[in-house]
């Protein structure tokens, strides 16, 4: 079942940096901001790992944690979130069992190759679980005061 707006998200649990195991559902009663990502320690995945970083205070007072999710290993997301500091955990979705619930995982073109890939995005989940906001096809730059924006209209 895929995530539609308005409907309970599905509750999908992963492995997270810290050696921990989360699932959707442990975040009831505090909004959530998921955001997939195509590639660990790339330059755009790096830059928007930090622009959330730096309005984490921003996000948290607004009652808002923030998770970031590809298809990378565990190890992977453990050494970006440590080389890059970010203050908030990543999901290794490696079987893609999030990216299908999310209907993320795009065809992509590079270089006049396809493959299929993550279509970087991020979804807004209310306190009761429910997909409030959704982004799609992201540009890096703004889109984290955009994301805060979208956060404050709920209020």
């Amino acid at each position: 079942m895929a995530a539609v707006i308005g409907k309970t998200v599905p509750d999908v649990e992963l492995p997270a940096t810290g050696d921990k195991t989360l699932k959707l559902s442990d975040f009831r009663g505090q909004r959530l901001v998921l955001y997939f990502y195509p590639k660990a320690s790339t330059p755009g995945c790096t830059q928007e790992g930090l622009d959330f970083t730096a309005a984490a205070d921003d996000f948290s007072a607004l009652n808002t944690v923030i998770l970031g999710a590809s298809r990378d290993g565990i190890k992977a997301q453990d050494n970006f979130k440590a080389k890059q500091g970010f203050v908030f955990d990543l999901l290794a979705d490696k079987n893609e069992e999030l990216c299908k619930a999310f209907d993320v995982i795009k065809l992509k073109k590079m270089y006049g190759k396809e493959s299929l890939g993550i279509e970087r995005s991020t979804f807004l989940i209310d306190e009761q679980g429910v997909l409030q906001r959704e982004w799609r096809g992201v540009k890096v730059k703004g889109h984290v005061e955009e994301v805060l924006e979208a956060l404050r209209t709920l209020v």
